[in-house]
């Protein structure tokens, strides 16, 4: 029997638009928290626009949920709050009021100038857990320029180590096919806000948090980071090719592509076997990881002509029953083909008040004794202003003024 989320006790409002943060309070939600999101009146967040692809109109009405707007807005509720107006911002404080945490992403300064800051809010909320998304962080030179996930890839130089190499066809500077840095960016505020929830166990206080995403792309640089701090080098474009493991590329069978992911010296001489050439898995200039980096360009060339000899599914075959990491480059709709993936029930569906049962994917986080609170489909705009302003005591006839006055 599933019990409530983990976060079922937990209230986030949620003022944060596009991706970044969106994504962590998505997150939230999966998790069980009741997320408020906040958006203009008439206009709504702007990836609600971003498209085609659309929803399907309803009773000849155009769609306004476009599938990047659904990929994060999921277990939601809108409220609709012009925050330029002064009753406006006594709605954002009420809620705040009663608010665990609060995500946002305005430009620099922008809350605090309507008396939306955080010491603002700490000032009736001590407990509150505030969280600014940015660009470029609360300080700084570059604090008040504005970014997306491309520039940020660019500025933080995931660009520079992603893409084939500059002599080879199709080199050049590519960014990542997913808005990574936001995604990345949201995994990283959802983390920064759980750790101040339980910090506020044993202080009682709330905290103020600063996510900016060229922090976020300078910290994920990992490994390729550390090559440069070690040897004053910056790592450049490899393709497919790991900086530091080899072999791990992308190889052509007769018929298709696969990956070969080999992790370690044991791996590497059970794949020789396994394509029936044992004596390369022997090979002085391979037998070591450090030497098969070092002769990459000898090793590479030489797998590539075994493998193209192999159809796929039997060298992945055969690479399975060895234990090597090996697998076909999969298109998204293959994706959700696979069986594992399947079997793990990553695709749900949720009644939309439109759309009827529409098609989204499930969190990746599997608890044992709560479920995700799939219980909302990602919400219209201003789907939920009359029951959340209910339940800040406002009567239908205050709600009705407030409306009129183009407050929500």
């Amino acid at each position: 029997m599933s019990v409530p989320g983990p976060l079922g006790h937990i209230k986030v409002l949620d003022l944060s638009r596009i991706m970044a943060g969106p994504w962590a309070g998505q997150l939230l939600a999966d998790l069980g928290a009741d997320v408020i999101k906040v958006e203009r009146p008439g206009v709504g967040d702007d990836t609600r626009s971003w498209g085609p692809p659309f929803l399907p109109a309803s009773e000849g009405t155009p769609s306004r949920e476009s599938g990047y707007y659904l990929s994060v807005n999921r277990g939601k509720r809108s409220l609709t709050i012009n925050i330029d107006k002064p009753k406006g911002q006594e709605l954002v404080r009420a809620l705040a009021r009663r608010s665990d945490i609060l995500l946002e992403n305005f430009k620099v300064g922008t809350l605090a100038r309507y008396g939306l800051g955080y010491d603002d809010l700490k000032a009736i909320n001590p407990r509150l857990i505030y969280c600014s998304v940015s660009g470029f962080g609360q300080t700084g030179p570059k604090a008040q320029k504005l970014a997306y996930d491309f520039l940020i890839q660019a500025m933080g130089g995931l660009m520079s180590i992603t893409g084939e190499t500059d002599d080879r066809p199709g080199g050049g500077p590519q960014k990542v096919g997913i808005p990574i840095l936001d995604l990345m960016t949201g995994m990283y505020t959802t983390v920064a806000v759980l750790a101040a929830l339980a910090g506020r166990e044993v202080s009682g206080q709330g905290d103020y948090i600063d996510v900016a995403m060229l922090d976020v792309q300078t910290a994920v640089l990992a490994n390729q980071a550390m090559n440069y701090l070690m040897t004053g080098r910056a790592p450049r474009r490899q393709g497919n090719r790991h900086p530091n493991i080899m072999p791990q590329d992308v190889f052509s069978c007769s018929d298709g592509d696969v990956v070969l992911a080999v992790g370690n010296d044991g791996q590497f001489a059970k794949m020789c076997d396994a394509v029936g050439r044992p004596e390369v898995g022997r090979d002085p200039r391979f037998a070591k990881n450090p030497d098969r980096v070092r002769h990459k360009d000898e090793l590479i060339p030489l797998i590539a002509s075994i493998f193209a000899t192999w159809s796929r599914a039997d060298l992945v075959a055969a690479m399975e029953r060895a234990g090597v990491p090996c697998g076909p480059i999969n298109s998204i709709a293959e994706v959700f083909e696979d069986p594992q993936i399947k079997h793990r029930q990553m695709q749900i569906e949720l009644d939309h008040p439109t759309a009827g049962n529409i098609p989204l994917v499930a969190s990746p986080l599997k608890f044992a004794r709560a479920k995700p609170a799939y219980e909302r489909a990602p919400p219209l705009l201003g789907q939920h202003s009359n029951e959340v302003l209910h339940e800040l005591g406002l009567s239908d006839a205050e709600i009705a003024n407030l409306r009129n006055e183009g407050v929500v």
